[in-house]
């Protein structure tokens, strides 16, 4: 970032206590110069983040409690309480229904925060949805609510994020056997225009290049192995090419990883979850973010969970984490970029003849 560009405020939802939450943050912060461009505020009790930081033995790690963000300090990790500092007492690996409320508070408390440009971008530690719901949370993950608190029932996308791969999906959390009747036309097309639009606007890509994956086995084999991708994606691909998009597929996904396809695209859409995310983690996990495109805000997160196994061990990478950081940065930067670009053309030219002019 240059040097004359202002700090980007980072708000971080502090996600489950008894996860690795807290401890990548802590490691992230660790290194002072992840303070030179970014003034992180952590949205949890100081008393849960010296807990971890005594257990952790990070007692070099310095952070500074605000009553409010707008107090951030610069080049310091600025933690901000939303609820009183004595009631949430953390049990590392324990899934807790009643620690999770406390989660919620937290994502509640940053997502108010980011709405009122206290800080400038979103990124949220795991939560265990499990206990998220017991404890009262009425969406199924963290883009479902930002998409509600966002106003908009229109189309959002989770993508990963990682080492030149940008991977998508048509349908998300929903069981496999739902997975074939949720795939439309229409629906591949309205996910493939968001990538496009996507990569454009967050990733600064001109003129992006997009993959259909095929939903059966060699793409459906001409249809000896299922019809969807005859008679779904390719159609859509078709579709979307019309439009202007350029759009691909559908691909066999085996060989399309396999083989390195990937490499030649600027995105790629999968038809369901494990479809997308188990070759991307093979291929990027540890330094892989999850990213939701469509949404009017900048929210990222690791691609991890909350690895309640290894929670307090001392052992969670956060390299994740500090990708979703830079990651949350680079798309501000980049949509500030892509509306300048998108201002009206004739203005820098308007003010070039006047300054002749005159």
């Amino acid at each position: 970032m240059s040097e004359h560009r202002q700090p980007v405020r980072v708000g971080i939802s502090c996600g489950d206590l008894n996860g690795v939450g807290i401890e990548v943050v802590l490691k992230c912060f660790e290194d002072p110069r992840m303070l030179a461009d970014v003034t992180p505020v952590l949205y949890c009790s100081t008393k849960a983040v010296s807990h971890y930081r005594k257990l952790l033995k990070l007692e070099e790690v310095q952070f500074h409690g605000v009553a409010d963000a707008r107090d951030a300090q610069p080049r310091k990790l600025n933690v901000v309480c939303p609820w009183e500092e004595e009631e949430a007492v953390p049990e590392p690996g324990k899934p807790s229904a009643a620690l999770a409320a406390f989660a919620i508070k937290s994502l509640e408390a940053a997502a108010q925060d980011l709405a009122g440009g206290k800080v400038d971008v979103l990124v949220t530690a795991p939560i265990d949805k499990n206990s998220m719901q017991q404890a009262g949370f009425a969406y199924p993950g963290h883009t479902e609510y930002l998409q509600h608190m966002a106003g908009g029932d229109g189309e959002v996308l989770m993508l990963l994020v990682g080492d030149g791969l940008r991977v998508g999906c048509v349908t998300g959390h929903i069981p496999l056997k739902d997975v074939s009747a949720a795939i439309t036309m229409d629906r591949i097309v309205a996910k493939a225009r968001l990538l496009h639009q996507s990569l454009q606007r967050d990733f600064g890509v001109v003129e992006p290049r997009i993959a259909l994956l095929g939903l059966n086995p060699h793409a459906g084999d001409g249809g000896a192995l299922g019809s969807e991708d005859k008679e779904r994606i390719a159609p859509a691909a078709r579709r979307l090419n019309d439009e202007g998009i350029k759009a691909m597929g559908p691909y066999a996904a085996d060989g399309f990883f396999g083989n390195g396809s990937y490499r030649h695209f600027d995105g790629v859409l999968a038809m369901y979850h494990d479809q997308g995310l188990a070759p991307f983690k093979a291929l990027s996990f540890g330094h892989g973010v999850n990213f939701t495109a469509g949404l009017p805000i900048v929210r990222t997160s690791p691609d991890h969970g909350t690895a309640l196994d290894i929670a307090g061990q001392g052992i969670a990478d956060e390299g994740s984490f500090r990708a979703a950081i830079w990651l949350a940065c680079d798309v501000r930067m980049n949509r500030e970029r892509y509306k300048q670009i998108g201002a009206n053309p004739l203005q820098p030219q308007k003010r070039e003849k006047e300054r002749k002019e005159g």
